[in-house]
C-alpha cells in the first residue's frame, strides 16, 4: 500500500510541467544585403536577407494587415516593404541590392519604400520569361 501511494507521488511531480529555456537572439550587425520582393496578382512578399542569404527580415501585405483585394495594391506593397525594412534597420543594415520577381501591381511601390530607408546599389528584375510557354487552350465550339 505505501509503495503505490509512493509511486503516484512519483507520477504527479513528473507530470509538473518543467520550466522552459527561451534561447537569446543573438542580434547580427549588418550593413549589405538584399532585398527580394516578390510581386503576385494576390499578394506581395518582401524578403530581407544579408548578402550570404540569410533572413533577416519579412514581411507580407497580408501580414501587414490588408485582406481580400486591398492585398494586391501597390500601397499595401509599400507598407509590406517599410516594415521589414525597419526590422532590418534595427541590425544596422544600410545599403542593399534589389531583386525584382513577378508580374503583381505592387512592385514599383516596394522598391520606392525600400528606396527611402536604405541607399540602392542595384536594382534587377529576375520575373522569369516563358520561353516556349504553355500549351494554349483548345478552341471554343459553339
Amino acid at each position: 500500500m505505501a509503495k503505490a501511494q509512493a509511486k503516484k507521488q512519483v507520477k504527479t511531480q513528473a507530470s509538473a510541467p518543467a520550466a522552459t529555456r527561451t534561447r537569446k537572439k543573438n542580434k547580427r550587425t549588418v550593413t549589405t544585403g538584399a532585398v527580394h520582393v516578390l510581386a503576385t496578382f494576390n499578394n506581395t512578399i518582401v524578403t530581407v536577407t544579408d548578402s550570404q542569404g540569410n533572413v533577416i527580415a519579412w514581411q507580407t501585405a497580408g501580414g501587414a494587415g490588408f485582406k481580400g483585394s486591398r492585398k494586391s495594391t501597390p500601397y499595401a506593397a509599400q507598407m509590406a516593404a517599410k516594415r521589414a525594412i525597419q526590422v532590418a534597420k534595427e541590425s544596422g543594415l544600410k545599403t542593399v541590392d534589389v531583386f525584382v520577381c513577378g508580374p503583381g501591381p505592387g512592385r514599383e511601390s516596394a522598391v520606392r519604400a525600400v528606396g527611402e530607408f536604405c541607399n540602392i546599389l542595384r536594382i534587377v528584375d529576375k520575373t522569369g520569361i516563358p520561353f516556349n510557354g504553355c500549351r494554349p487552350p483548345k478552341e471554343r465550339r459553339v
